[in-house]
C-alpha cells in the first residue's frame, strides 16, 4: 500500500532492495515475493538489482534458503555475532556456536554466493583470543562480507539493566580499540578491503546498498520507523508504532514525517559520512557543492589532527589513519560547521 501511495519517490533505476531493520526472516517466503511483486510493479527494478534479506542463523534453513532464491533474494546479511557460545548467552543471542557454523555451510550449499556475516567484538567476556579465533573462523570461511561492530549497550535492555546491577561488566574501551586495531590489519592483510570503517569485503562484494546511503543516492524506506531521503535536503522517517502506521495507510495517509536539512545539516551529513569511507572527505567536492570558504574551514580545523597523525591529508583528500578511525565520530564532530 506505501509502495503504490510513494511510488513517484525515486524516479531512476532502483539498483537495490533491502529487507531489514528488524526480523524480516519471520515472514513466509511467499510474502517476500508478494512485495517483491509489488515493488517491481511500482518501480523499474533493474535485472541485476542487488536485493538483501537479513537473517539471523536461527532463520536459516535449506529449504527455506531455496524459497528466498526463488523469490528474487540474492543476498544474505547475516547476523553472527560470534562463534562462542559464552558471548552469545551473554549478548542474549538465541542462536548457537554450532548454528552459526551450520548456517554459513547450508547458505553456500543453496547457492548464494554474495552474503555478509557480523562480528560485534569487545564484550566483556571476549579475550584477545576468543577474537582471534572468530576472525580466523571468518577468514577461514571466505566469508564475502564483514561488518564489525563494537559492543554498544542501549538503554532499556536487559543488557544495560545486569551492568547497572554489576551482574554483568560493562565493554572495556581499551580492550575495543585494541580489538578493532586488529580486525583492520588481520583483514586487511587477507585481502579485504576496508572500504567503511565498520565493513570489510572481499574484492567485488562490497555492500552496493550501504554504498548507496553513505554516497548521498536518493532512497525509499517503506514500512514502521523507515526513512527516506530525496538525494538533496529531504528526509522523511516514518512513524514508528505499527498499529498507527496501519491505520494511517489504511486512510491514504502518509505514515511519514518530514525533516528539511538546512545547508549545514547536509555539510556536517556530508562531512560524517564521507570521513567514513576510505576514499575519504575530497575538499575539492566540498568547495564544489558548498563552498570555498567552507572547505577552507575544514582543512583548517583538521591541521590539529593531521599532526597527530589520525587524518592523512593527500591532494586536498582527508583519510583516517587506523588510529584516527576509532575517533572518527569525535574527529568528524569537530570538523562541524556551526548551525
Amino acid at each position: 500500500m506505501e509502495a503504490r501511495m510513494r511510488k513517484d519517490w525515486l524516479q531512476e533505476s532502483v539498483h537495490t532492495i533491502y529487507f531489514g531493520g528488524g526480523t524480516p526472516g519471520m515472514l513466509e517466503p511467499s510474502q517476500l515475493q508478494e512485495i517483491l511483486n509489488t515493488l517491481q510493479a511500482h518501480f523499474s527494478v533493474a535485472a541485476d538489482a542487488e536485493i538483501t534479506i537479513e537473517a539471523n542463523p536461527d532463520d536459516i534453513q535449506p529449504g527455506i534458503l531455496k524459497l528466498w532464491r526463488q523469490a528474487g533474494i540474492n543476498r544474505i546479511s547475516l547476523g553472527i555475532q560470534s562463534f562462542h557460545q559464552e558471548e552469545l548467552a551473554w549478548m542474549n543471542r538465541s542462536h548457537t556456536a554450532i548454528k552459526s557454523k551450520e548456517c554459513i555451510e547450508q547458505i553456500r550449499a543453496a547457492g548464494f554466493t554474495n552474503f555478509s556475516a557480523d562480528l560485534i567484538f569487545g564484550s566483556p567476556l571476549s579475550s584477545d583470543q576468543q577474537l582471534k579465533e572468530n576472525v580466523d573462523i571468518l577468514i577461514a570461511q571466505a566469508i564475502p562480507h564483514i561488518s564489525c561492530y563494537a559492543l554498544t549497550v542501549e538503554k532499556g535492555t536487559k543488557l544495560n539493566k545486569m551492568i547497572q546491577q554489576k551482574k554483568s561488566n560493562a565493554a572495556d574501551d581499551e580492550m575495543q580499540a585494541r580489538h578493532f586495531l586488529y580486525i583492520t590489519e588481520k583483514l586487511q592483510d587477507k585481502g579485504y578491503e576496508h572500504y567503511e570503517i565498520s565493513n570489510f569485503s572481499l574484492p567485488g562484494f562490497a555492500s552496493k546498498h550501504n554504498s548507496s546511503y553513505w554516497k548521498g543516492i536518493p532512497y525509499l524506506g517503506l514500512g514502521p520507523s523507515a526513512h527516506s531521503f530525496d538525494g538533496n535536503n529531504i528526509r522523511i522517517a516514518n512513524i514508528a508504532n505499527n498499529n498507527t502506521y496501519l491505520q494511517l495507510i489504511s486512510e491514504g495517509k502518509s505514515p511519514g514525517t518530514p525533516e528539511i536539512l538546512s545547508p549545514s545539516d547536509q555539510l556536517n551529513e556530508f562531512i560524517m559520512i564521507h570521513l567514513r569511507r576510505s576514499e575519504g572527505l575530497n575538499l575539492n567536492e566540498v568547495e564544489k557543492i558548498f563552498g570555498k570558504e567552507q572547505a577552507g574551514k575544514i582543512k583548517k580545523e583538521s591541521e590539529v589532527y593531521i599532526k597527530n597523525e589520525w587524518i592523512i591529508y593527500n591532494n586536498n583528500i582527508i583519510t583516517l589513519t587506523s588510529t584516527g578511525k576509532l575517533m572518527a565520530d569525535r574527529i568528524a564532530s569537530e570538523l562541524f560547521v556551526d548551525q
